[in-house]
């Protein structure tokens, strides 16, 4: 007797609704990536999904409010890892020197240097719009929080107790950002090794200070 093959699961509104928005958002991913964010329109990332401008419109408000959406999943994800590295030094399987923090920057920073650069590319857009540039203020400082715990925890095991792991962190993330974008610009002006040597340079500055 031939089994008759299961009909696929219907899915609920609240479902559909969801899977409708990760769609937008993987399209938009991909379309500002490729375009850049002045450059792309909400109907190619509409067509690139599947859909129409008005399911667009009908889960986002502009094309603003969806790179900000999206900004925000990329946040969580980058914020992930550095937690996970977290965890991890916190139950005492993993101890973090300064000499092993740039690797681990050099990790996350290079798996969203697209998105770093689309941010930059935003910033300039929101400086027009005090309203959405305090939305990127408030991922700035998410992802410095989620770092200067890494970083106070670094400091601690190596008996650092100035500058203050504040301090530090807003330190590196700018020498960070500064190696990353001229590195987009000619990336063998800052290959790897030098990425993780200049920051090298500024910790242990930090250990001797």
């Amino acid at each position: 007797m031939n089994s008759q093959p299961e009909a696929p699961k219907r899915l609920t509104r609240d479902e559909a609704k969801s899977q409708t928005r990760e769609r937008l958002l993987e399209s938009a991913s991909r379309v500002f990536v490729a375009r850049g964010f002045a450059g792309a329109s909400v109907e190619e990332i509409a067509e690139s999904a599947g859909y129409s401008i008005g399911a667009l419109y009908s889960n986002f408000d502009s094309k603003e409010q969806l790179f900000l959406e999206l900004m925000s999943a990329r946040r969580v994800s980058r914020l992930a890892t550095l937690m996970e590295e977290l965890s991890s030094a916190k139950d005492g399987s993993r101890h973090y020197s300064l000499e092993e923090l740039p690797n681990l920057l050099l990790d996350v920073t290079e798996n969203d240097a697209d998105f770093s650069a689309l941010q930059s590319e935003f910033l300039r857009f929101a400086n027009r719009n005090p309203e959405l540039k305090q939305h990127l203020v408030e991922q700035v400082e998410e992802r410095t929080t989620a770092l200067e715990r890494l970083v106070t925890k670094v400091l601690d095991q190596e008996g650092v107790d100035e500058p203050s792991a504040h301090d530090v962190t807003v330190a590196v993330m700018a020498l960070t950002q500064g190696l990353m974008r001229r590195r987009r610009i000619e990336r063998s002006a800052v290959s790897d090794e030098l990425f993780v040597r200049a920051l090298g340079w500024l910790l242990e500055g930090v250990r001797h200070s």
